[in-house]
């Protein structure tokens, strides 16, 4: 039998923090693909630009439960836990 999305999450909440990101990292890999190499290496450059800058003080990082509240109310999406799906088109 197949597990739902909650059902899911919740059995998520018992591992660590290591073990979910690993399952994040490999759900991303399988949908995906692994980026090419000058794509990891432009994400990497603007990765450490990016945290450069906000250790600088140069820039002020946004907490997250704000961008998601953003982009819920962009969505449509307010109270809504968001549902993991399948992209129908890849993103460039």
């Amino acid at each position: 039998m197949s597990m739902t999305v909650d059902q899911i999450v919740r059995e998520t909440r018992a591992l660590p923090d290591d073990v979910v990101a690993e399952v994040v990292d490999r759900i991303l890999l399988e949908m995906h693909g692994r980026p090419d190499a000058a794509q990891a290496q432009a994400w990497s450059e603007t990765v450490q630009r990016r945290v450069a800058e906000i250790r600088s003080g140069q820039v002020e990082g946004i907490p997250g439960e704000v961008t998601a509240a953003k982009i819920r109310r962009i969505v449509g999406r307010r109270n809504r836990t968001p549902s993991i799906r399948k992209p129908t088109r890849s993103m460039p």
